[in-house]
């Protein structure tokens, strides 16, 4: 070993922990200590929160539209699914396709509308129409939002192959609907 390398001994791991508190167990068993049966030792870390897309409390400063305010876990009971099809029914195919699609079409539609989504796309899929929702603030002239609306449902159009429909409704400003 190289004379420039030291060695650190660490703290050992939270498993070795546990397998070695097991093996002492195991022995514990044999020696006439009644015995553990089929019982295991959980050894995951105690995290009983879930902190994924939670917004956090602030000064009070900070809008919060309404699909920002509600956390996961309330999908389908408060706020509803952001992509609606039958994919995710049992036994039906392109689950996963339909997530890429649905991915695409919100990077597009967020470079296309530059600044001007007030809140998240909804997309549907009904039989072989993709219908886009959106809420958009009115930073362009209206001409330009129809051009741009007709722009996007053609080239959306022609690379999935199948009728795209843009429902929109514009806004003065963003719809706030708490400050946190």
């Amino acid at each position: 070993m190289p004379a420039h390398v030291t060695l650190v001994k660490m703290a050992a791991p939270l498993t070795s922990r546990c397998a070695l508190l097991g093996a002492t167990l195991r022995k514990l068993s044999i020696c006439g200590t009644p015995s553990l049966g089929s019982r295991g030792i959980h050894s995951t870390a105690i995290c009983y929160k879930n902190r994924a897309a939670r917004i956090r409390v602030g000064k009070g400063d900070r809008p919060l539209t309404y699909e920002q305010s509600l956390h996961p876990h309330q999908i389908g009971h408060r706020k509803g699914w952001l992509s609606a099809h039958t994919s995710n029914l049992h036994e039906e195919e392109g689950a996963a396709d339909r997530t890429v699609e649905d991915v695409f079409i919100r990077r597009f539609i967020f470079g296309t509308f530059h600044g001007c989504l007030a809140d998240e796309l909804v997309i549907k899929r009904r039989g072989n129409i993709i219908v886009i929702c959106a809420l958009m603030v009115q930073k362009l002239p209206p001409q330009k939002f129809y051009f741009l609306i007709g722009y996007t449902e053609t080239l959306l159009s022609h690379f999935y192959k199948c009728p795209v429909k843009m429902e929109i409704q514009t806004l003065d400003q963003r719809a706030v609907y708490k400050y946190v």
